[in-house]
């Protein structure tokens, strides 16, 4: 019996050779190459790329074959590349979309496809459906389309470095004598922050700059312990601040001068009101249901329009091409800005964190303290448990439901744009979200002090699983 490919939240994803094999690569896109010869039968082209995992060129060799049996021309991207950079390619050169075999930061065992469309952004489920009913239940399929069609190899490098010249104040890092340290994680990143900051003479040094499909025996995540050989060298080297990227580089993580890591929820916030005051863009700024409300209070603050959104960069990615959001973030690690790719760019948010540091003067924490003074503290937290599947299914008839109160907190809203949010009067929150591919309930929890936090996330915890 045939593996049935779904594309989730960020693509189809599986463990090499059990599930991800070259046969069900080969199904997986041909449903994407007949979707894209259906919407332009004259003459597509579609972007195939990758980031450093095992097995990453024999996939795009893979696809390139494929997609050429279907009339579709393949762009091919020869080197590992980075998400946010194929979405730039994408719009640059107007192709039809693009394959992207990665995991993102799940462990090396695992890969994936993400399909990006014509407009650089992650594709929504109305086209990831589309492309599931067009996968051959069965065997390997091919076209014949009767049209010879050649591959070409493109570097998309060059172009997607000179735009973060344009969108990133390099001259303002240079002259503030930053001292930063960069971490790619192994991953498909490599010589792109580090290659820029030392163009523009900034003092910049690096770890895991090279390629290991292993990525250190652990998922190139950019978090937690995952970051504390980027802690060794920012203390060896004296740097003021450490950033890092995932696999693919569509998320960031970032550590202060004290080793601090700072929570991706800061980061959006911080560089919402960083946007709004050194680019004066007061044109909106999105964030998904489960990310800070200390966006919402800065919103208020700068008069600007909030917009909340399911999970999924994608429905922020919509919202940039419509140009209604100076940025958009989510709170695992996933952000962009206006004027820019509508797909999570982990390089571009690392270095417009060191620009803010370089340009106010002061740590990271100092500026979310600043911040703290003028719309009040937040504090938040997420947390995963897993569930029997009988569990998990009893626990999602329970999110239909509108509970009044929780553990004597009386609920002022219930959201139900993605899972079930309880907003209390005092302005702490809770969402619950199941995930829709295994047995895993994610728990986020906001509340304004750190031990009132601790009691809200007790009591949330203890609801799911009366």
């Amino acid at each position: 019996m045939s593996t049935q490919i779904k594309f989730g939240t960020s693509g189809w994803r599986a463990i090499i050779a059990e599930d991800f094999t070259v046969a069900n690569v080969r199904r997986a896109v041909t449903g994407i190459a007949r979707y894209v010869a259906s919407k332009n039968p004259a003459k597509p082209r579609i972007i195939v790329g990758r980031d450093p995992r095992y097995m990453g060129e024999c996939f795009v060799e893979v696809a390139a074959e494929i997609l050429t049996s279907f009339g579709v021309q393949p762009l091919l991207i020869a080197q590992p590349v980075p998400t946010p950079v194929i979405s730039f390619e994408v719009v640059r050169t107007r192709a039809d979309g693009a394959i992207n075999f990665t995991a993102s930061h799940n462990p090396p065992e695992y890969s994936g496809i993400k399909f990006s469309t014509p407009d650089g952004a992650p594709a929504l489920p109305e086209v990831t459906g589309s492309i599931e009913a067009l996968i051959p239940r069965n065997g390997e399929a091919s076209g014949s389309s009767g049209r010879e069609v050649r591959s070409e190899t493109i570097d998309p490098k060059p172009a997607y470095l000179a735009r973060l010249k344009e969108v990133v104040d390099f001259s303002l890092i240079r002259k503030s004598r930053l001292k930063i340290c960069f971490d790619p994680m192994w991953g498909a990143a490599r010589n792109y922050s580090g290659e820029l900051l030392r163009e523009a003479g900034v003092d910049v040094s690096t770890v895991h700059d090279s390629r290991d499909v292993l990525f250190g025996g652990h998922a190139p995540e950019p978090e937690g312990d995952l970051l504390n050989d980027l802690r060794r060298a920012m203390q060896a080297t004296g740097a003021v601040i450490g950033i890092a990227t995932d696999g693919d580089a569509d998320r960031f993580g970032i550590v202060d001068q004290d080793g601090t890591f700072i929570q991706p929820n800061y980061v959006i916030a911080l560089l919402f009101d960083y946007l709004v005051e050194t680019r004066g863009w007061k044109n909106g700024v999105a964030k998904s249901v489960a990310t800070t409300n200390m966006v919402n209070a800065l919103a208020e603050r700068h008069k600007v329009t909030l917009h909340e959104t399911p999970v999924g960069f994608k429905y922020i990615g919509e919202l940039i091409k419509q140009d209604k959001i100076a940025i958009g973030g989510e709170e695992s690690a996933g952000l962009s800005i206006r004027h820019h790719v509508p797909e999570k760019d982990g390089i571009l948010a690392g270095l417009l964190c060191c620009e803010a540091v370089a340009r106010r003067g002061k740590s990271l924490q100092q500026q979310i303290q600043d911040l703290f003074g003028e719309v009040g503290s937040f504090f938040p937290q997420r947390e995963n448990f897993r569930l029997t599947p009988e569990a998990k299914q009893k626990f999602t008839v329970k999110l239909s439901t509108n509970p009044t109160e929780l553990s004597g907190r009386r609920v002022k809203d219930v959201v139900k744009k993605d899972g079930l949010k309880l907003v209390f009067e005092d302005g702490s929150w809770v969402c619950y979200r199941v995930s829709g591919t295994e047995p895993v309930v994610r728990l986020y929890s906001e509340a304004r002090t750190e031990s009132d936090l601790k009691k809200l996330a007790a009591a949330a915890k203890e609801w799911i699983f009366n």
